[in-house]
């Protein structure tokens, strides 16, 4: 039977990370496992025309605790005595903050949303849950919104 001891769940704050943030929570209580929750503030921003817009992020301490705190609450109450929770935070492209953490916190599965986009859209927007599922060092369970 597998046994897993660290999750890695990275979460946008959209349903479908939400949705995986859930299977994320019920692996880890079940494995009594480390959950690593992640959060990747987006760093430039280009737009369909090439024009580049910077987004501004405070990397002070005060910044980061209120997001660690605000991924936290993600857990409901009633159960965060069962996980031991780990928190990062990160600013850079999602797939490569995402893939650079697998690499160094080496967890043994990584849980992540996935928003079912069909048509030209996923031809145009960088797919970042299938860059992961590409070329992460480990399994990759991918929730669709449902």
């Amino acid at each position: 039977m597998i046994c897993f001891k660290k999750i890695l769940c990275p979460v946008d704050y959209s349903d479908s990370s939400f949705n995986a943030l859930k299977y994320a929570i019920e692996m880890t209580i079940k494995d009594s496992a480390v959950l690593c929750l992640m959060h990747v503030a987006d760093g430039p921003v280009s737009d369909y025309g090439g024009l580049k817009f910077e987004t501004e992020f405070s990397s002070d301490s005060e910044t980061i605790a209120s997001m660690e705190k605000k991924l936290r609450n993600n857990i409901p109450q009633e159960i965060r005595h069962l996980i031991k929770v780990e928190t990062l935070i990160a600013v850079g492209t999602p797939a490569d903050i995402i893939l650079k953490v697998a690499r160094d916190k080496k967890p043994d599965l990584i849980i992540m949303g996935t928003h079912g986009q069909t048509g030209i859209t996923p031809k145009i927007r960088s797919g970042v849950t299938e860059s992961v599922v590409r070329n992460a060092p480990c399994p990759v369970l991918c929730i669709r919104n449902y």
